[in-house]
C-alpha cells in the first residue's frame, strides 16, 4: 500500500509493518543535493524502536538502503572515512527502503476476526476488506513513520543549510510535566495500559513571507502532513485553543521593530503565523497524541465472523507512550512540510 503527500516534493511511503521491507520514494529534491547519510542514521536512530525502557522491545536498525536516484560522492574515499558517506541527488525522484527484521505476525493472527478498540483493525476492513496485511497495524502502524523519517531528515539538513532549524520536544505525558511524565508512562505500562501526550515544537530562522492565503497557508500544508502520524488527535499553532478564550486585545502580537530594524513582535500568540504567511518569530506548534491502542488489558470487541460480542487480549509488542519515539517524527513532517512551501519561491 502507498500514501502519498505533497506539492513540490512529493513523498510516497510504502510497505507495512511487517512486510519484508518499508520505504519511500521523494520526487523533487534539487538534483545536486548532497545527502549526509551518517547524519540521516543518527536522526533514524531517535525514532528507532527498541531502545528505551519507554518504547516497544521490537528491535530494528532502521538503516536506510538507498535504492534510485542517488550516487555516492567521491566514491574512491568511501572506504576511508565516515565523513565520505555522503550521496549525491542524481535523479528526479530519490528512492530508501528500510528492512523490516524483527517481526512476529503470529502475534496478530486473531485480530483479522477480532479488532481491537481504537485501532484501524476494523475500518481498514470496511475500507479494504481482507486485502492488506495488517500485522503491527500494517499500513497504519507507526512503523511507517520510519521512511517518513528519512524524508524529513532529508529536508531537514537542506532547511539546515539556510540556517533553518526545527527542534521538538515532549510538553506533557497524560496531563503531567517534567519528571513527573517518566512515571506516568511506567505506571500505565505496569497497568498493562498506555497514555498519551503532547509534542512541542518550535521552528527558528525561518523567513517571514512563506505561504499564503487560506489553503496555500503554512498551517493548511504542515497540519495534514502532521495528522497523517498515525495516533495524532490534535494539531495547533501558538496560543492554539487557549486563543478561543483570549479578547483580541491580548490575542494580538504587537509589532516594533528591533535595534537591527527588523520587524518583531512583542509576544507570539500567532504562532510565526499571520494569514497563512510566517512572521520571521519562531514558528510554535503543539501535536496531541492519543494513547497507545494496543493494550494488553482484557477489552470488549466484536468477532467479526461469528457476529458476535467477545474479549480481547492483544498480543505483541508496543509502545507504553508513542509520544517518547513521536519527537523525531514531528520535526520530520515539519521539516518536508516548511521545505515544500518555501519552494514555491522559486516559481
Amino acid at each position: 500500500m502507498r500514501s502519498s503527500f505533497g506539492k513540490n516534493i512529493i513523498v510516497s511511503i510504502w510497505g507495512g509493518s511487517h512486510e519484508p521491507a518499508i520505504g519511500v520514494d521523494i520526487e523533487g529534491i534539487p538534483v545536486g543535493t548532497e545527502i549526509n547519510m551518517d547524519e540521516l542514521q543518527a536522526f533514524m536512530n531517535r525514532r528507532a524502536p527498541g531502545n528505551s525502557p519507554f518504547a516497544t522491545k521490537r528491535k530494528e536498525p532502521d538503516i536506510p538502503i538507498a535504492k534510485g536516484g542517488v550516487s555516492m560522492t567521491n566514491p574512491s574515499q568511501a572506504s576511508e572515512s565516515s565523513s565520505s558517506n555522503v550521496l549525491k541527488v542524481t535523479e528526479k525522484t530519490v528512492s530508501f527502503e528500510i528492512r523490516n527484521t524483527d517481526t512476529r505476525s503470529a502475534d496478530y493472527k486473531a485480530l483479522a476476526k477480532v479488532p481491537r478498540p481504537g485501532h484501524a483493525d476494523y475500518t481498514a476492513r470496511l475500507r479494504y476488506g481482507g486485502q492488506l496485511n495488517m500485522a503491527g497495524g500494517g499500513p497504519f502502524s507507526a512503523r511507517m513513520t520510519a521512511p517518513l523519517c528519512i524524508a524529513g531528515g532529508i529536508a531537514k539538513q537542506i532547511l539546515a543549510k539556510q540556517g533553518i532549524s526545527i527542534n521538538a520536544e515532549i510538553h506533557s505525558i497524560g496531563g503531567v510535566k517534567g519528571k513527573a511524565m517518566e512515571a506516568k508512562i511506567l505506571e500505565a505500562k505496569e497497568a498493562l495500559d498506555s497514555v498519551g501526550g503532547i509534542v512541542e515544537a518550535v521552528v527558528t530562522g525561518l523567513p517571514g513571507g512563506i505561504g499564503g492565503a487560506m489553503y496555500d497557508g503554512i498551517e493548511s500544508t504542515l497540519a495534514p502532513i502532521l495528522f497523517g502520524i498515525p495516533a495524532v488527535k490534535g494539531v495547533e499553532f501558538g496560543a492554539g485553543f487557549k486563543a478561543a478564550e483570549m479578547l483580541g486585545s491580548e490575542n494580538n502580537d504587537p509589532f516594533y521593530y528591533d535595534e537591527n530594524g527588523c520587524v518583531k513582535t512583542r509576544t507570539n500568540n500567532c504562532g510565526g503565523i499571520l494569514g497563512g504567511i510566517t512572521t520571521g518569530m519562531p514558528l510554535i506548534t503543539r501535536i496531541a497524541f492519543k494513547p497507545t491502542p494496543s493494550i494488553a488489558r482484557q477489552q470488549d470487541s466484536v468477532d467479526l465472523e461469528t457476529k458476535e460480542n467477545t474479549k480481547l487480549i492483544v498480543k505483541g509488542r508496543h509502545d507504553p507512550c508513542v509520544v517518547v519515539r513521536a519527537v523525531p517524527v514531528v520535526e520530520a513532517a515539519l521539516a518536508i512540510g516548511i521545505l515544500d512551501c518555501m519552494m514555491d519561491l522559486d516559481k
